[in-house]
């Protein structure tokens, strides 16, 4: 049930390996300008193509899409969103290493990781707290109510550190 209205809820807002993609592979597998926005990997100039598994991820490419970008853009809120797949033992720390593998000095995403792609609670909870956070809900609020509806189903729960005070 909550997987099934995460995605009728992303899709109508944007219309379980631990493998990384790296960057320098998808560098040269980038397409021409004209046809990059063409390809279903692609989300934006300044990031990386999205792994090739991602047109038959577990949940609908475009709310994969919409997931993997808010992990891209919104460190300050993943990074403070325990997951409950159990990934804590591949080494996640938090959701947003469901998502992104490696990140520049300057912040830039440099690699994706592919978990996300094959596992239903990982991108549901980045779901779940994309929805809040455009909703205006604060880091805090997100995690409270990702803690709230996943604990309960989860198989584990990475070591994710609190939101500081105010949670923004």
């Amino acid at each position: 049930m909550v997987a099934c209205c995460l995605g009728v809820a992303v899709t109508a807002l944007v219309g379980c390996s631990n493998a990384s993609t790296s960057n320098a592979a998808q560098q040269s597998a980038i397409p021409t300008t004209q046809g990059a926005q063409a390809d279903p990997r692609f989300l934006a100039a300044d990031l990386p193509l999205l792994p090739f598994q991602v047109v038959s991820a577990i949940r609908p490419l475009p709310v994969m899409r919409a997931v993997y970008e808010f992990a891209a853009r919104h460190p300050e809120v993943l990074r403070y969103v325990p997951c409950f797949c159990g990934c804590e033992a591949g080494g996640h720390k938090d959701n947003h290493d469901c998502f992104v593998a490696k990140r520049g000095a300057d912040s830039r995403v440099l690699e994706w990781d592919t978990h996300g792609i094959g596992c239903a609670i990982c991108a549901d909870v980045a779901t779940r707290a994309m929805l809040l956070f455009n909703a205006g809900q604060s880091v805090a609020s997100i995690r409270g109510a990702v803690e709230k509806e996943f604990s309960p189903i989860g198989h584990g729960r990475t070591p994710t550190p609190m939101p500081r005070s105010g949670g923004n």
